[in-house]
């Protein structure tokens, strides 16, 4: 293990089991909010304009979650085995786990999604940023990951979800056109 990692972990992680309150908070960051920030998604996703646009941001985050999640840190883990921080110090975690660590699966996903909100819109997209911050956070707390795992995961989440814009930047021109020809008839699009 490296320098980096034991001592982020040692500083994050060494606040946990001191206050039963920011435990809590922790396991709800590390486990619930993944939950609210998916049904947050499919929510966001809803309430956009336009059927076509619909269709289109919630193709492109299903995307960029398989892309980052389902492929990416799945090959990963299938070849490199990283030991968890519980597992490798003999502790406790906040809550039992399985999988390797590296990286970390939660960051992966919830930053690729956070990315394409942020495509979507910049003040969501922030939101959604800082709360797969927190999460990442309160999986070190719990004892789950060690910092590289969160940064490597966050990564891998933001750079799948550009590359997968960029693979639909072709639709996303033709929707574009659409809502300005739409919008200079007066039609309403749907």
């Amino acid at each position: 293990m490296n320098g980096f990692d034991t001592a982020g972990f040692a500083v994050i992680h060494g606040f946990s089991g001191r206050n039963v309150v920011a435990d809590i908070a922790a396991m709800a960051f590390a486990w619930w909010m993944a939950y609210v920030l998916v049904l947050g998604f499919l929510a966001f996703v809803f309430f956009e304009k336009g059927a076509r646009r619909r269709i289109y941001i919630f193709v492109e985050g299903a995307l960029a979650v398989i892309l980052s999640r389902g492929i990416i840190a799945a090959g990963i883990q299938f070849f490199y085995h990283r030991e968890r921080p519980f597992a490798f110090y003999g502790i406790s975690p906040l809550f039992g786990t399985t999988g390797w660590s590296f990286p970390s699966g939660h960051m992966t996903l919830f930053f690729a999604l956070a990315t394409v909100v942020w495509f979507a819109d910049r003040k969501w997209g922030a939101w959604y940023f800082l709360f797969a911050a927190v999460m990442g956070a309160a999986r070190i707390y719990a004892g789950l990951h060690w910092p590289s795992d969160i940064l490597a995961g966050a990564v891998i989440g933001i750079v799948s979800a550009f590359v997968v814009r960029k693979l639909l930047a072709g639709v996303r021109k033709e929707i574009r056109e659409d809502e300005m020809s739409s919008a200079a008839s007066g039609a309403t699009v749907i």
